[in-house]
């Protein structure tokens, strides 16, 4: 187990930050979205199309993908009609990810099997989510989970205010950690136009320890990347670390009046990691 545990800190420095929904019936909006800065879009099937403007949407994902260009794809969830016609567009397109909303183990089992080349990333939305995380993760394409925040607290009963579902994504964080997995990617804020609690909500997943944070808007962009980017202070702290570490040769040290030992260096490399 030390071994996944350990492959996840360099895996988690390739993976995005901020993923940014555009929904899939708004085709002109999507080489804004991609422009925005996110790390990744996704180009939303589900819940931001009505149920008239599916196949449209789909049309437009298809031709996006065609030209290469990066792009994650939510689909329309297992119980749906428009499930397998969404699958079967993304056949020829499995590196451009695929998230699964109202994810469990039977869900994910049932995608897998479906789309065994893809990048799943699982939306855990339920309950039943939540409880089958560990199964979730053990499903082999399934490279992340995701919180959907919203739908859970619909669910759950519980409100998704302060720190109330704070035990529920600290349950997500420890999963993914166990399973070598990536931090997983907190939900979205509902907050479009006050900047500074944009900033806030982002620098509160961070501390949760999510490795990314949903966005539904591209002015909520800047602020997950720059709460999921170690400062400079930080980084200029790591590289003090690391240099007096390695003039040490291995023989205790002490840095601004302070021990450095094993989990002080493994957290200086993981700053530069996820800042480079």
């Amino acid at each position: 187990m030390s071994m996944s545990i350990t492959s996840a800190t360099s895996e988690q420095a390739r993976v995005g930050k901020s993923y940014l929904f555009v929904p899939g019936d708004r085709p002109e909006r999507f080489a804004k979205a991609a422009a925005s800065g996110a790390d990744r879009i996704i180009i939303d099937l589900e819940d931001a199309v009505a149920p008239a403007g599916k196949p449209a949407a789909r049309a437009a994902a298809l031709e996006w993908l065609r030209t290469g260009a990066p792009a994650m794809v939510r689909i329309n969830g297992r119980d749906t009609p428009w499930f397998r016609d969404d699958l079967h567009m993304l056949e020829d397109f499995a590196a451009a990810g695929l998230m699964v909303p109202k994810a469990d183990a039977e869900v994910m089992a049932a995608v897998a099997a479906e789309a065994p080349r893809a990048e799943l990333v699982a939306l855990v939305e339920t309950v039943a989510g939540w409880a089958s995380a560990r199964q979730i993760l053990a499903t082999g394409p399934t490279v992340r989970l995701a919180f959907g925040n919203i739908d859970f607290a619909l669910d759950s009963g519980l409100a998704d205010s302060d720190d109330t579902l704070a035990p529920v994504r600290a349950a997500l964080v420890l999963e993914s950690r166990l399973a070598g997995k990536p931090a997983p990617i907190d939900g979205v804020s509902l907050e479009l136009t006050d900047a500074a609690l944009i900033a806030r909500h982002a620098q509160q997943s961070k501390r949760w320890g999510f490795g990314g944070k949903l966005c539904i808007h591209p002015r909520q962009v800047e602020a997950v990347n720059l709460a999921f980017r170690p400062s400079p202070q930080d980084c200029d702290w790591a590289r003090r670390v690391l240099d007096a570490a390695g003039a040490s040769a291995g023989a205790a040290v002490a840095l601004d009046g302070k021990m450095i030992d094993r989990p002080v260096i493994e957290r200086a490399r993981r700053i530069l990691a996820e800042a480079s």
